[in-house]
C-alpha cells in the first residue's frame, strides 16, 4: 500500500515534528519566564503582558481560610441517623404517617416510618448528640459547626451533585474549587490548584462536570488524583527520561526552539496551554514528594487507620489531602462512596448495611484529619466541609425494608476549622427529619461561606460570560451564614 504524503513528508515525519513541537511548548514556557526571548510574552490582544492565571492574588479582605477539604459524600447520608438527632421517632417503626417527600420515588403524601437504626449519645462540651455511626468524629464536635437546616433544589443525584459542586442544576458551570483558585489563585506554582480524590470504586454519576471549570479556562479544573500508585496518570516519565535523561532531553528542545522561535502572541489559548505543560513538567519533580506518605511517621500512619484494611483507602486519601494543603494547593476534595447503589451513600434497600460500610470507611479517618490539623495549628486556616448532595426521607421508600428515598427538603452538612465556630448546631428539621423549619440555608448560602472564609466577597466574585456577570451564588446573590462565623 502506498504510503501517504504530507506536505511532501511522510506519516512518520509529520507525528515525530508535531510531537517534538508540543513538548516544546513546556520548554518555551520555562525559557520565556527566565527571559531567554528577551522580552515577556503577551496575552492575545498582543499588548496586555501575559500573566499566569494562577498566580497568587490577593483576597478581597483578610482571610479566615488559605484552603477547603470538601468530603463529599456521593449519594446522600441520612441526617436522622447520623447527626440530626430525632427522639421521638424511636418506637414509631412501621407506622404510618401523614408526611410530603419528594425523592426519587416523585411526590407522596405518607409513608412508613423507619426509625433511626442507631443509638445517639452526647459528646462534648457542647453536648452535641452523635449517633453510634461515628464514635470516633464525635470525639471532635467541639471543633464542629453543624448545619442542620440545609436545602437544595433537587432530589436527583445529577442535578442535585452539580448543584453541591457548582451553584446551579444545570453543567457548565464552574464548579467551588474553579471559583476559589480564579479568586486566588494557586500558592504552588509546581502542583495543581484544585485536587480531586475519586473512590476506588468509581467516579460520582456526572462525572467530570462536577470539577469541571465550566465557561471558565481550563487552568482552573481540578486535577485527578489517585491515592495509589501514580497519583496522576502519565506523569511518571519512562525510566529512560529518569535523572539526567530529561535534562538532555530539555537540552536539546532548548536548541530546537533557538531555530524555531514562535511568538504566543499566535494564539489567544496558547499561553494557558504552554502554561499547562510547564506544569506537567514540574510536577513530574513535585507531585511523587507531596504524595510519599512513607515520610510520615508510624504514629500518623496509624492515626489515619492505614493500618486497618476497613478504612486505610479513606484514611491515605485524609492524610494526602493533608500534605497536599501543606504545599499550598489551594483546595482539595475527596469523594467517598462511588459507581452505583451500596457502592456509594444511597441507601435505597439496606439502610444498615450501606451506613454501617461507608461510616466505618470514613469515621477514624476524618477524626484523623481534624485533629491532625489541629495539632499542627493547620486547622485556623483550614476550612473542612462534610455532607453530600442532599439527605434521606424518615419514611421508607419501599413496602418492606429500612431503605429511605432521597430529601432535599432538609439535611445536615457540617463544617470545621478556618474561623468556623466549635460546638455549634444551627437550624432545624421537623420531628421527622422530613424537611428544614427554622433558620433554613440554601446551598448558595454554603457557598457564600466558603467564599467569605477564604477572603473573597460572595457577591463581588464574578466571571463575565454569556453577557452576565456570573457568581457561584447567582446573580441575585447571597449572604454567608454568619452565625457560624467566628
Amino acid at each position: 500500500m502506498q504510503r501517504a504524503n504530507f506536505c511532501g513528508r511522510t506519516r512518520r515525519e509529520m507525528l515525530w515534528q508535531a510531537g517534538a513541537g508540543f513538548t516544546g511548548l513546556g520548554l518555551t514556557a520555562m525559557l520565556d519566564q527566565e527571559g531567554f526571548f528577551g522580552k515577556q510574552s503577551v496575552a492575545a490582544d498582543g499588548v496586555t503582558e501575559w500573566k499566569n492565571p494562577l498566580a497568587p492574588r490577593k483576597p478581597h479582605f483578610a482571610p479566615k481560610a488559605k484552603n477547603v477539604i470538601f468530603f463529599y459524600c456521593y449519594g446522600g447520608p441520612s441526617h436522622i441517623d447520623t447527626f440530626d438527632y430525632k427522639p421521638d421517632m424511636y418506637g414509631m417503626d412501621g407506622k404510618t404517617v401523614d408526611v410530603k417527600t419528594f425523592g426519587r420515588g416523585g411526590h407522596r403524601s405518607k409513608g412508613r416510618i423507619v426509625e433511626p437504626r442507631w443509638k445517639f449519645k452526647q459528646y462534648g462540651q457542647c453536648g452535641k448528640w452523635v449517633s453510634d455511626l461515628f464514635p470516633e468524629l464525635a470525639t471532635c464536635v467541639d471543633d464542629i459547626a453543624f448545619l442542620h437546616s440545609m436545602t437544595a433544589d433537587s432530589p436527583i443525584h445529577g442535578s442535585a451533585m452539580l448543584m453541591m459542586n457548582s451553584g446551579r442544576v444545570l453543567s457548565g458551570h464552574p464548579c467551588l474549587g474553579s471559583w476559589v483558585n480564579y479568586g486566588l489563585g494557586s500558592e504552588n506554582q509546581d502542583l495543581p490548584g484544585f485536587v480531586v480524590m475519586l473512590d476506588p470504586r468509581g467516579g460520582p454519576i456526572s462525572g467530570a462536570k462536577n470539577w469541571s471549570s465550566g465557561y471558565m479556562p481550563a487552568t482552573y479544573q481540578a486535577t485527578v488524583m489517585r491515592s495509589q500508585g501514580d497519583p496522576i496518570l502519565d506523569l511518571s516519565p519512562p525510566g529512560d527520561l529518569k535523572g539526567g535523561g530529561q535534562r538532555r532531553i530539555l537540552d536539546a528542545l532548548r536548541k530546537y526552539n533557538e531555530q524555531h522561535q514562535q511568538s504566543r502572541a499566535d494564539n489567544s489559548n496558547l499561553a494557558a496551554r504552554i502554561a499547562s505543560y510547564e506544569l506537567a513538567y514540574r510536577m513530574q519533580s513535585e507531585a511523587p514528594e507531596a504524595v510519599d506518605i512513607s515520610q510520615e511517621t508510624q504514629e500518623t500512619q496509624n492515626l489515619y487507620g492505614l493500618n486497618d484494611k476497613k478504612c486505610s483507602a479513606v484514611g491515605r486519601q485524609c492524610l494526602l489531602a493533608r500534605r497536599l494543603i501543606e504545599r499550598g494547593v489551594r483546595m482539595v476534595q475527596i469523594y467517598s462512596g462511588g459507581a452505583h447503589n451500596d457502592a456509594n451513600w444511597d441507601a435505597h434497600g439496606d439502610l444498615v448495611h450501606n451506613h454501617n460500610l461507608h461510616a466505618g470507611e470514613t469515621d477514624r479517618p476524618l477524626a484523623a484529619l481534624i485533629k491532625d490539623l489541629k495539632q499542627r495549628n493547620m486547622l485556623d486556616d483550614t476550612l473542612i466541609i462534610w455532607g453530600g448532595e442532599f439527605g434521606r426521607q424518615p419514611t421508607a421508600e419501599y413496602a418492606k425494608g429500612t431503605g429511605r428515598d432521597h430529601n432535599s427538603y432538609g439535611f445536615t452538612m457540617f463544617m470545621a476549622g478556618g474561623g468556623i465556630k466549635g460546638g455549634v448546631s444551627l437550624g432545624t428539621t421537623d420531628e421527622l427529619g422530613s424537611r428544614a423549619v427554622d433558620d433554613t440555608f440554601h446551598v448558595k448560602h454554603l457557598h457564600a461561606t466558603v467564599l467569605h472564609q477564604m477572603g473573597l466577597d460572595p457577591n463581588k466574585l464574578s466571571y463575565f460570560f454569556g453577557g452576565l456577570d456570573n457568581r457561584l451564588v447567582g446573580v441575585e446573590g447571597a449572604q454567608p451564614i454568619w452565625d457560624i462565623i467566628s
